[in-house]
Order: structure tokens, then sequence, then C-alpha cells
């Protein structure tokens, strides 16, 4: 059959989609990756805060709460009196330590089974899942223990930080060990919902053990020993260590917690590995 004649003036037809250029080098796929966790992450907070700008300050508003309020409990049953440290900075680094990894493992249990339908599209992979939930739960929780020690230190109800490194290195050490744990929990629960039901009693038995409301130097050397296996604890001494300096003795080894994050990591990476296989589109 013979061709229509062409139109002077018309457009030249194309068939399918317009051709765009294919990233190509690391800053392309950098860029690619960085509009996807932007996407991601935007979608997270209108899901979850609606499209009020108030609305996103209860990222930081709910952990300083939670907070606030046992730091309030404590000082009005006068617990801090069988001690010599501040109230203030010690149950802000016990308790703003548990949100870091409790909240986060909250936030991707079931962060697959959520936002199932955009893995429809095929630059969303699983893992940017979690990493855009992990961004988001873990500059909430950081900017919520930076504003209450700032908020603290300017009303002179706490010390400034004796050595800063160490309390930035504390609690970098106690975010990824939240982002790892939750990154395993969470592809772990893509494989089976019992996974889900165990994490929150198991949370529960993890926070009276996370050192969030003692010392390790408090306990007998036998119980000190035996809490020491779980990592979060060290990362809680050594920053607390960093806030008060020589004025208590701190247990930590973070080479063991280092060791025990990059084996919760490779964990991780792996179940989300096999989760992407599982729920893979056809």
């Amino acid at each position: 059959m013979p061709a229509h004649p062409a139109v002077p003036g018309a457009p030249t037809p194309v068939l399918g989609r317009s051709r765009r250029p294919v990233p190509c080098g690391l800053g392309d796929h950098l860029r690619v990756q960085w509009r996807i966790l932007r996407a991601l992450m935007l979608r997270e907070v209108i899901t979850r805060f609606g499209r009020e700008n108030l609305g996103v300050l209860w990222l930081v508003g709910e952990p300083m709460l939670f907070t606030v309020g046992v730091t309030a409990l404590w000082t009005a049953t006068s617990m801090h009196a069988h001690s010599s440290l501040p109230i203030t900075v010690f149950a802000i680094t016990g308790y703003s330590s548990v949100l870091s990894w409790r909240n986060a493992v909250g936030r991707c249990n079931r962060a697959i089974g959520e936002n199932f339908n955009l893995l429809y599209h095929r630059n969303v992979q699983v893992l940017d899942v979690f990493i855009a939930r992990l961004l988001l739960e873990l500059a909430g929780v950081t900017a919520s223990f930076l504003v209450l020690v700032l908020l603290f230190t300017g009303l002179g109800l706490a010390q400034p930080p004796r050595d800063p490194l160490a309390v930035v290195c504390g609690w970098l050490m106690l975010c990824w060990f939240g982002g790892a744990l939750a990154t395993t929990v969470g592809a772990a629960c893509a494989h089976s919902e019992l996974v889900d039901r165990l994490w929150h009693p198991v949370s529960y038995l993890m926070f009276p053990f996370s050192g969030a409301a003692f010392m390790l130097d408090w306990l007998p050397p036998a119980a000190r020993n035996v809490v020491a296996w779980l990592p979060m604890i060290h990362g809680v001494e050594y920053m607390r260590e960093g806030f008060f300096g020589a004025v208590v003795r701190t247990h930590h080894d973070l080479a063991y917690m280092a060791t025990c994050n990059l084996g919760l990591t490779l964990a991780g990476l792996l179940l989300v590995r096999s989760a992407a296989r599982r729920v893979q589109a056809p």
C-alpha cells in the first residue's frame, strides 16, 4: 500500500515514546536516585501528615513530646535524687536513643505492603522504599534530639557536652544500628507476617535492657557482661561519656557495635534482595 504523502509543515510522527538521554555516568545515576528518594519522601510526608505545613512538624514534635514527658515524670518522682547526674541529659540521651531504633523499625515493618503499588514503576526498588522511610524517621529523631539538647542547655537545665565529637559519633552509631535493624526486620516481614507479630514483644523486652534508664557501671559484673551483648547500649554509653566526661565511668566497645551493625546491614540487604524477588511485579 502506498504511503500517504507528507503534508508540508506538518510535524513528523514519532512512534512510541520520545527518546531521552539515557543516564550513563555516576552523576546521572545519583541524580536519578535522589529524585526517586525525594519523591518517595514527599509522598510519605503527605500520607502521614497531610498537606498542611504544620503537620510536618509532628515528625520532630512526636519524639520531643515523648522524651520531655519521661523527663518530667522522672523529675516529679525525684528519681534524680539517687544520682548526681543531670536528669535532663540522662533522659534525653536514653530515650532519644530508644526512638532511633524503635521508631525506625516501626516505620519499616510494613513498608513493602504499604508501597506495593509503587514497585510497578521500573525505577522504584524495594530498597528505595526503606531508605526513604529511614531518612525521614532518623532525620526527625535527630532533629528532636538536637532541639532538646539546645533547649535545655539554653534554659540552664543541662550542661553542654564535654566532648561533642563523642556525642556525634555515638549518635551516628545508634542511627546506623536503627537503620540496619529496621531494614532487616522490614524485609523479613515480607517473608512472614509472624516476624511483625513477634517484633512488638521483642521490642518491649529490648527496651529495659537498652541502657535508657541505667548505665552499665551500675550493674553487677555478671549482669553487665550479659547486657553488653546488646549493641545499642555501647552507643548510649559512648554518647553519655561525651556529655558527662570523667564524671561517670562508662563501658563501651564501638568495634563490637560496628561489627554487629555491619552484620545486620548485610543481613538486611540480603533479605531485601530476596523480598524484592518475591514481590516483583510480573
